[in-house]
């Protein structure tokens, strides 16, 4: 019981600081010039995070705040329960199952109160995805180690149909490093939480020494790729391998330790992306940048990362979420809400953008 009180003062001491400070300002709207290429699905989104697309056409948004919504032909708003939306924690990854058509199930990751010595945790729940609502919850895993930032967020399907889970290093950096806890991770699941036979530690760890990863994506070849926030600059794109240490917090950006990965590309020691939400699209990572408030695209060949270019710069602010949706567009979602942007008056958005608009 004490530890919930300490968990409702410390929020209620955030949201005050907060208001004394100032909210950031909500700017006179600026019009997105819509065309064939670029249209904003919705609006008035509260801190959307993921995108999903469910057969039918419809769209399933979280929204940090602890909401799922579905827009298209139903529209409809789901409370997700247990949620705690303090600092960068709240609703934030979402999955479709592969066979979602025949089981209706969604995976959901978010932040929760936690217990003991834990103030917060995250967590994944599966749910049953009905017309009227969502039913059957069960936990695929808990007791992430969550805190009011670093918790990563990021959940995906791989081709190889496990469930990938990108949990931040809750600002705990040695743990990152071990391989028996499961923040600073990419995790790796079967669909019920049990645990693959080949997964490299005998756990649920698939690779280690992340700071905070928040975007998952698959190549052609079927390569994982992610990108990690950075402390100051020195954010990351990685090619990740099983069982591989990409170094947080003693190795970071050209500083490569003996035994630990080398990012495919960084930002180096000025520039920072805050890169969220990444798709893979034609021998390109599209990812989006929250401080950079850019679309970014890395260009592939093979392995390497070749080039970077800049799309959208500050036209629409942070971008979350990137996702390939199944009419070949790119979805992008905005965070202007979320504390640290500047928000227009019908923020936040998702918008649909053309790919073939960026070559």
């Amino acid at each position: 019981m004490k530890k919930y009180i300490v968990a409702l003062f410390l929020t209620a001491a955030i949201l005050a600081v907060f208001y004394l400070l100032g909210a950031p300002k909500t700017e006179k709207k600026e019009e997105i010039a819509e065309t064939a290429d670029i249209e904003v699905v919705t609006e008035n989104l509260q801190v959307p995070w993921e995108i999903a697309f469910l057969p039918d056409g419809d769209i399933l948004i979280t929204e940090r705040v602890g909401t799922l919504r579905r827009i298209g032909e139903k529209e409809q708003v789901f409370e997700i329960e247990g949620v705690a939306p303090v600092g960068e924690g709240g609703l934030l990854g979402m999955a479709l199952h592969p066979n979602f058509e025949q089981n209706r199930w969604i995976y959901l990751y978010f932040t929760a109160l936690g217990g003991g010595d834990k103030l917060f945790i995250n967590r994944v729940l599966r749910y049953r995805l009905e017309d009227d609502g969502l039913s059957e919850k069960t936990v695929i895993i808990d007791n992430i180690p969550g805190a009011s930032n670093h918790n990563g967020g990021r959940i995906a399907f791989g081709p190889d149909g496990h469930l990938y889970i990108a949990t931040g290093d809750a600002q705990m950096q040695s743990q990152a490093s071990d391989t028996n806890s499961l923040n600073g991770k990419i995790l790796r699941l079967r669909d019920d939480g049990s645990i693959p036979d080949d997964n490299p530690f005998g756990n649920a760890v698939y690779s280690y020494g992340h700071r905070n990863p928040q975007g998952l994506a698959w190549d052609e070849q079927g390569r994982l790729w992610a990108t990690e926030h950075g402390p100051t600059a020195k954010d990351e794109i990685n090619l990740i391998k099983k069982g591989a240490n990409y170094g947080w917090p003693d190795s970071q950006g050209d500083k490569v330790l003996p035994g630990t990965e080398a990012p495919a590309l960084h930002a180096g020691n000025f520039e920072t992306w805050a890169p969220s939400g990444v798709a893979y699209y034609q021998d390109s990572l599209f990812f989006g940048g929250l401080r950079g408030q850019t679309l970014y695209e890395a260009v592939l060949q093979g392995d390497k990362i070749i080039e970077l270019k800049k799309h959208f710069q500050g036209e629409f602010g942070r971008i979350r979420a990137v996702v390939l949706g199944p009419d070949g567009f790119l979805y992008i979602s905005t965070s202007n809400r979320d504390g640290r942007g500047r928000p227009q008056a019908d923020d936040d958005r998702v918008i649909r953008i053309n790919p073939g608009l960026l070559r």
